[in-house]
């Protein structure tokens, strides 16, 4: 049998002089690309700092802010409100129909001067007696709360135009606290019907779920946030002994139930896809649903708007919620009167709370914080540049000369660098 030859292949033979078998060796190399981003050579301005650019700066910004400040300040100062703080209203009030002026640490004013009421305004008093508060559908009376309410008068010395604003003001109350903040189930709050498993794992802890009989059953809403909703209600101001006309009393309607939140927040909410049996009532809203909830009876997140305002959080312990408005009607300066009842009880944990009517600017509500904040800041600015330019005219400082900066002497391009022995590195050094 013959051998069968292999082929032999010379270094000399013609395929391994072919140019395409031919590879060239790929050195590794870990040198950046000799690029302008690569190398940190592209352009920026580099600005010098000398008396001539900073001084006149410090005069500018003097300029800028000085009239911003005081335009807010003008601003908060036309915002007309008056608070009034009822915490202890429930426990210091005299009984009906006996009134007390209120403590005057617990009434601040804010009106303009008015040239035709040159009399000092009444001190505002309070009352307070034993009612039952009733929870209901339309006409149907579902619960029956006993309670205290508070009636507080107080005067009004200007008329205050449209948009008029009623608010409640909490302090030391943490809505930003990371659990409390946490704690409400978004999908449950949508609308969707959430099961026991899922609420009981969720941020809602601890108040998720509760077991009645063998069945575990999530409460609706859950998480604490939604527990602990504000829940004292509000009349609308009353006028008394109206000037100049026949009746004694006139209300002046504010709404509560549409237009205090925002569209934003309104579209987070859904029709409860739930079936009323299973689901639990939050301990705290166990007096206005003694009997759980039921078709005929239910909480209608998607159209109650101050639950609505609750949950969006706010991120300082002291804050205001709005609860009313009237966006049509002037209030007229007089003698009000209002009713409150009293269901959230603020002393438990050292707080206070106060209702708040108010005005508004184009820059909101009445907070001069800002305008002062501007103002400081320009009258330094004013101390700073006088005092620097003082300094450079007595005493100026020797400047040095700019065309020895490094970025006013141009280099090679080739990314070399000299080390710290004058040993020039780059490329093509081994």
């Amino acid at each position: 049998m013959a051998d069968t030859a292999l082929p032999i292949e010379h270094e000399d033979s013609i395929s391994s002089q072919d140019p395409r078998n031919q590879q060239p060796k790929k050195e590794k190399s870990r040198r950046p690309a000799n690029t302008a981003f690569r190398q940190q050579r592209l352009k920026a301005w580099q600005p010098i700092l000398t008396p001539k650019t900073v001084l006149p700066l410090f005069f500018a910004i003097a300029i800028i802010f000085a009239p911003l400040g005081g335009l807010l300040l003008y601003a908060s100062s036309q915002v007309q409100e008056i608070i009034l703080d009822y915490s202890r209203c429930h426990l210091d009030a005299p009984d009906y129909p006996e009134t007390a002026p209120m403590p005057s640490d617990l009434v601040t004013m804010h009106f303009k001067t008015n040239s035709s009421n040159t009399d000092r305004p009444s001190a505002a008093t309070w009352t307070k007696r034993p009612i039952n508060a009733t929870y209901g559908n339309g006409s149907v009376i579902h619960a029956v709360v006993p309670t205290t309410q508070c009636t507080l008068t107080f005067t009004i010395p200007n008329a205050l135009n449209p948009p008029v604003l009623f608010y409640y003001r909490l302090t030391h109350f943490y809505q930003n606290h990371r659990r409390y903040a946490k704690s409400f189930d978004v999908d449950q709050l949508s609308g969707k019907a959430v099961s026991a498993s899922t609420i009981h794992s969720s941020d809602c802890t601890p108040l998720t779920t509760t077991q009645v009989g063998n069945v575990s059953k999530p409460y609706y809403p859950c998480g604490v946030a939604a527990n602990s909703v504000f829940n004292d209600t509000f009349s609308s101001p009353v006028l008394l002994n109206v000037p100049g006309q026949q009746v004694d009393n006139q209300t002046y309607y504010m709404r509560n139930s549409s237009g205090i939140a925002w569209e934003s927040d309104k579209a987070l909410y859904g029709q409860s896809a739930y079936n009323w049996a299973d689901v639990a009532v939050p301990p705290n809203w166990v007096l206005r649903y003694p009997n759980n909830y039921s078709d005929d009876y239910h909480p209608d997140l998607v159209n109650d708007e101050q639950f609505q305002v609750w949950m969006r959080l706010a991120g300082l312990p002291t804050f205001s919620k709005l609860a009313q408005r009237n966006d049509t009607a002037v209030m007229q300066a007089g003698t009000y009167s209002v009713d409150i009842n009293h269901h959230f009880n603020v002393t438990e944990y050292g707080g206070t709370k106060s209702i708040i009517i108010s005005t508004r600017t184009v820059v909101g509500g009445k907070n001069p914080f800002l305008g002062i904040a501007y103002v400081v800041v320009a009258a330094i600015c004013v101390v700073l540049g006088t005092l620097f330019t003082v300094t450079h005219l007595i005493r100026p400082r020797k400047l040095g000369d700019h065309n020895y900066l490094s970025w006013n002497n141009v280099g090679p391009t080739t990314g070399m660098t000299t080390g710290r022995d004058g040993v020039l590195v780059g490329e093509g050094l081994q």
